[in-house]
C-alpha cells in the first residue's frame, strides 16, 4: 500500500487522525483505541505526553501500530530529551519502520500532572527537524559520525492558521521548511472563510508548493465546548454559524459530527490543502471515525 508521503506526493486528499496513547503497559489497550481508525485514516498521530501528562511512549506506540498494519505519525517534542536522546529515538523509530515524524515544542511541564519535572529544550523544533534531515540526507550525525544505513524520514511540523493581515508574512513556516519540514498539520480550522484566505496567502508565497498542508478539524461535543475552544485555545476561531447550529440542535453531539464532516468536505475544495487532520481529544477514535465516515470519502 502507498505510504502517507506517496499519497501526498501524487495529490491524494489524505485524512490523518490523532489519538493519545493510554496510561497503560498494555499494547492491546492501545490497539483497541486505534482500531476504529483502520481503513479510515491514512495515518494516525501518536501524541507525545500531551499536556505534559505521561502515557505509554509515543515511540513504542508507533512501533506497535506499525506492526499491526496502521501507519503512524510519531509526535516528538523537544521538552523531554536532549539532542543525544533525540538522535537515539529517531534511529529507534526508523529501525521499527516508523518514518513519519511530527516535531513539536511540547507543553510546559508546569501545566501537567508532574509539575516539578524539568523541561529540557536542548534543541528547538527547527533544530530537531534539521537534525532529522541531516541524519537522512547526509547519513551522519552533527559530529560527522556515519549512520549505516541512514533513516528515511518524512518530516512534519505544526502550524496555526490565522486571518492574515495585509502585511503578514509566513516567516515561521519558511523557517520550518528551511529546517527540513515536508508536511504540516495545523490547529483546528473551524472557519472556512478564514482558511480560504490563509491558504491563499500561503500559496502567494509559494508555501503550498514546498510543504504539504494538512488542515486540522474535529467533531464538537456542544455549543459550550465550542465557545470554550473559541475563547481559550490559541489559533482557534469558530464561525458564528457553528454556534447557532449547535445551540439549535436537539442532539448537539450528533450535530457536531455533521459539522465536522461538512468542514472536511469544504476544506477539500480549498486550493493548497492536501488533507485534513481529525482530532477529538475529549472523545477519542470512535468519534473521529464517525465524523470521517459521514463524509463518504473513505467508504
Amino acid at each position: 500500500m502507498a505510504t502517507l508521503q506517496e499519497k501526498l506526493q501524487r495529490g491524494d486528499f489524505v485524512i490523518t487522525a490523532e489519538i493519545a496513547p493510554p496510561l497503560s503497559a498494555s499494547a492491546d489497550t492501545l490497539l483497541e483505541r486505534a482500531k476504529p481508525l483502520r481503513g479510515l485514516a491514512d495515518a494516525v498521530n501518536i501524541t507525545d505526553a500531551a499536556t505534559a501528562r505521561p502515557t505509554l511512549s509515543s515511540l513504542a506506540s508507533a512501533a506497535i501500530l506499525t506492526a499491526s498494519g496502521i501507519e503512524p505519525i510519531v509526535q516528538m517534542t523537544c521538552r523531554d530529551r536532549n539532542r543525544i536522546a533525540i538522535a537515539c529515538d529517531l534511529l529507534g523509530a526508523a529501525a521499527q519502520g516508523v518514518r513519519n515524524i511530527l516535531i513539536l515544542h511540547g507543553d510546559n511541564p508546569k501545566h501537567g500532572d508532574m509539575p516539578d519535572a524539568q523541561p529540557v529544550y536542548d534543541l528547538d523544533s527547527r533544530g530537531v527537524m534539521s537534525l532529522a534531515r541531516g541524519m537522512r540526507d547526509q547519513g551522519t550525525l552533527p559530529s560527522g559520525r556515519e549512520i549505516k544505513p541512514p533513516p528515511d524520514f518524512f518530516i512534519g511540523c505544526a502550524d496555526a492558521p490565522i486571518d492574515p493581515p495585509a502585511a503578514w508574512q509566513p516567516s515561521g513556516l519558511e523557517g520550518k521548511i528551511a529546517a527540513g519540514a515536508q508536511f504540516a498539520q495545523t490547529q483546528f480550522c473551524f472557519d472556512l472563510d478564514i482558511a480560504s484566505r490563509y491558504f491563499a496567502r500561503l500559496a502567494d508565497h509559494g508555501i503550498t508548493e514546498r510543504l504539504k498542508l494538512i488542515a486540522g478539524v474535529g467533531p464538537l461535543l456542544s455549543a459550550k465546548q465550542a465557545r470554550f475552544m473559541h475563547e481559550n485555545l490559541f489559533g482557534v476561531t469558530i464561525a458564528p454559524a457553528i454556534f447557532e447550529r449547535l445551540e439549535a440542535a436537539d442532539d448537539q453531539k450528533a450535530e457536531g459530527h455533521k459539522i465536522c464532516a461538512e468542514l472536511i468536505m469544504g476544506l477539500q475544495k480549498i486550493d493548497g490543502i492536501a488533507g485534513v487532520h481529525v482530532m477529538a481529544p475529549m472523545q477519542g477514535a470512535r468519534a473521529i471515525a464517525a465524523s470521517i465516515a459521514l463524509t463518504g470519502l473513505k467508504a
